[in-house]
């Protein structure tokens, strides 16, 4: 069975187990009870436990035969958290998969070992930048893309906005950015990758895809909820490793409502076919996130769940440069730091970078 575990918001039992029992019917079969018996029977969900989580809050445990969501990440996000989405009150804080149902899920195609192959560093942390902002020339990004690379990055990828636009039209910009990174690896034996954002139209994905091929990237980065979740297995049955931009998924954070960070980022995205997954650091710009929050997400990434590989920790959203030594002591060796802000704000772009990757190679090859 799949298990859910949802945080109801409620001061009496009674109202928590007819919240629950709705939910479990709405989030199968969602039809009134007695109109397809013999479906029924087999797939509305079960409520198997409701205990008191905090005051005038509620856990309850919920069962959905894995057929309902066959092998279609879409529907599984929609069974999670669809209609039940429009009630107040409502917080799926765990989830738990059978391993029939995982084996039908994309998963990582590369994940941390692939990542750190693909990379040339089979120990240390790994580390990211950005070439950013929109609205830059395509010229003035290659050549950002040329010095990180010079530097030793282990990727350069687009900023999560940087898509189709006038100064940097897509199929331009990945050549030249591409070109640049791989005229930087062979001035320096390096081997930096470009992942270029190939987020749009959905009728223009197999032809981003096509581009990013014949330039010779061996990955992407997607911005995986507004593109569609089930971008990721698209994306990587070409071969290609998965990056996977968190934009959108603060809808899914209140503190009562949505899906817990460590859950939709964590597990989610790596079941869906993310190989590295970005989420906002604690003490970065985005304030309210927190150290154990962060934490929680690594461990899901990483965390045994049968045949899925790892995925990749990502924090980025105000890593600072300077504190790259910190960060490793709390993340561990199996995270690839995106470090972008600190470095464009540097006098010498590439001095600054090539200090993060030197701090880095400290901690292994």
């Amino acid at each position: 069975m799949l298990r859910l575990t949802y945080v109801l918001a409620g001061a009496a039992r009674r109202d928590a187990e007819a919240n629950a029992r709705f939910i479990a019917r709405e989030q199968s079969v969602e039809v009134p009870e007695g109109t397809a018996p013999d479906v029924e029977a087999r797939l509305v969900g079960r409520v198997e436990r409701i205990e008191p989580a905090a005051p005038h809050t509620w856990r309850a445990v919920i069962a959905y035969e894995p057929e309902l969501v066959g092998g279609d990440v879409t529907q599984l996000f929609n069974l999670l958290f669809g209609n039940v989405s429009l009630m107040p009150g409502v917080r799926v804080v765990d989830v738990e998969f059978p391993d029939t149902l995982l084996a039908r899920l994309p998963g990582p195609r590369f994940g941390i070992a692939g990542l750190r192959d693909a990379c040339g560093a089979s120990t240390r942390p790994l580390f990211c930048t950005a070439a950013k902002p929109v609205g830059l020339d395509v010229a003035v990004l290659a050549d950002q893309c040329y010095r990180f690379a010079r530097a030793g990055a282990d990727i350069v990828k687009d900023d999560h906005n940087v898509a189709d636009q006038p100064p940097a039209r897509f199929v331009e910009r990945v050549r030249r950015c591409q070109e640049a990174v791989a005229r930087a690896n062979v001035e320096t034996g390096g081997r930096t990758l470009y992942f270029p954002h190939v987020s749009g139209p959905l009728s223009e994905l197999t032809a981003r895809l096509d581009t990013v091929e014949r330039a010779g990237c061996r990955g992407v980065l997607v911005n995986l909820l507004p593109q569609g979740v089930d971008a990721a297995r698209t994306i990587g049955a070409r071969g290609l490793m998965v990056l996977a931009h968190p934009t959108m998924s603060g809808v899914f954070f209140a503190a009562d409502h949505g899906v817990a960070p460590d859950v939709l980022l964590g597990t989610l995205f790596r079941v869906a076919g993310a190989d590295g997954v970005i989420y906002v650091n604690a003490g970065g710009r985005f304030t309210t996130w927190t150290l154990e929050q962060c934490q929680a997400i690594n461990r899901r990434l990483r965390a045994p769940l049968g045949p899925v590989r790892p995925a990749c920790p990502v924090p980025g959203g105000g890593v600072d440069a300077d504190r790259v030594p910190y960060w490793v002591e709390q993340y561990g060796a199996d995270t690839m730091f995106l470090i972008g802000a600190s470095l464009l704000r540097q006098p010498d772009v590439e001095a600054a970078t090539r200090r993060v990757v030197e701090t880095l190679r400290r901690y292994g090859a």
